[in-house]
């Protein structure tokens, strides 16, 4: 599914059961700049944190179009990825890159558009006026 030309963005959320909730945290950067790199977006820094040499691992990519961040739990062999893409970037290639990190992973995706900053103004105001 492609964005229209008005569209704010593209939200996809990614939950991971399996392998990527054992990847480590240098492991995890690399996916996340890859990811970004498939979707065509500039990552402007990236920042994971472990916790413990057996705990899990919270990390963003700061992306000059948004963002994408992980969360793992490696005791519950479950990660989370989420990843928000402004412009001409396409979250749908980064999803499928971080799908492709870990074949055998059985994932849950779910993705939305997110309407442009001028459309969900409007939005707003028009359910205001009916009183919503």
């Amino acid at each position: 599914m492609s964005l229209s030309n008005n569209a704010g963005g593209r939200h996809v959320l990614i939950e991971s059961f399996g392998g990527h909730a054992g990847l480590d945290a240098p492991a995890l950067k690399r996916l996340l700049r890859r990811a970004a790199r498939a979707g065509g977006a500039n990552v402007l820094s990236c920042h994971m944190h472990g916790f413990g040499t057996d705990g899990g691992v919270t990390g963003v990519a700061l992306l000059a179009e948004s963002h994408i961040t992980v969360h793992t739990w490696p005791e519950r062999s479950y990660a989370a990825f989420d990843v928000f893409m402004c412009g001409t970037c396409n979250a749908d290639r980064a999803a499928e890159e971080i799908a492709r990190a870990v074949p055998d992973a059985r994932l849950s995706i779910r993705a939305l558009d997110r309407p442009a900053p001028e459309t969900a103004s409007r939005q707003h105001e028009a359910e205001e006026a009916a009183g919503k």
